[in-house]
């Protein structure tokens, strides 16, 4: 499945009325950042997407959502999870539309070292998550925390946050967010 991101991008940013500039300057990134993006001639990662979509507001999952007015599904197999993630860690999102909901849940998998990043995340809402298998460090503020399966965590998303893979086996976790901002 392709997506237009650099559509997507220059069709929202246009609905909330703003010009590149200030979307750049809301960012913290360059206009001609911006303009890439909306001309496809780059690609942004996971992050710097967030980033700008934060500008707008939106999130991820509402970003990636598709024809938010077709009838909502009540049940999903494993192979219609929407990946949202890339590189080492997959994020694999219940439902490909979440427009007007509250709540998104994954399905995270971090490869072994894989993380969210040296710099915290921090959005508005809440978080939790249960360890399936594997390892996996959560730091919320200065607090540090390495869970196991059958562990878990919860915590309001405004306190900075990151999720690092620690030991040599692949993490799985079911975690959720309201509202959807991934």
């Amino acid at each position: 499945m392709s997506v237009d991101i650099g559509g997507r991008l220059r069709h929202l940013r246009m609905a909330h009325n703003l010009s590149q500039r200030e979307l750049a300057k809301r960012a913290g990134v360059t206009n001609s950042t911006i303009s890439l993006i909306e001309s496809n001639a780059s690609n942004p990662s996971v992050g710097a997407l967030k980033r700008i979509l934060d500008g707008i507001p939106i999130g991820l999952a509402e970003f990636f959502a598709f024809e938010p007015d077709r009838p909502r599904k009540a049940f999903y197999r494993a192979d219609e999870l929407t990946e949202i993630g890339k590189g080492g860690i997959s994020y694999r999102q219940i439902g490909d539309n979440l427009f007007g909901r509250s709540l998104q849940i994954l399905k995270e998998c971090y490869q072994p070292g894989a993380d969210t990043g040296k710099v915290p995340l921090v959005h508005d809402g809440e978080e939790g998550g249960i360890v399936l298998s594997g390892r996996l460090e959560v730091t919320v503020d200065d607090e540090r925390r390495i869970l196991g399966p059958g562990d878990a965590y919860y915590f309001e998303s405004r306190r900075p946050h990151r999720f690092r893979c620690v030991g040599p086996v692949p993490c799985e976790v079911i975690s959720a967010c309201t509202p959807p901002t991934f």
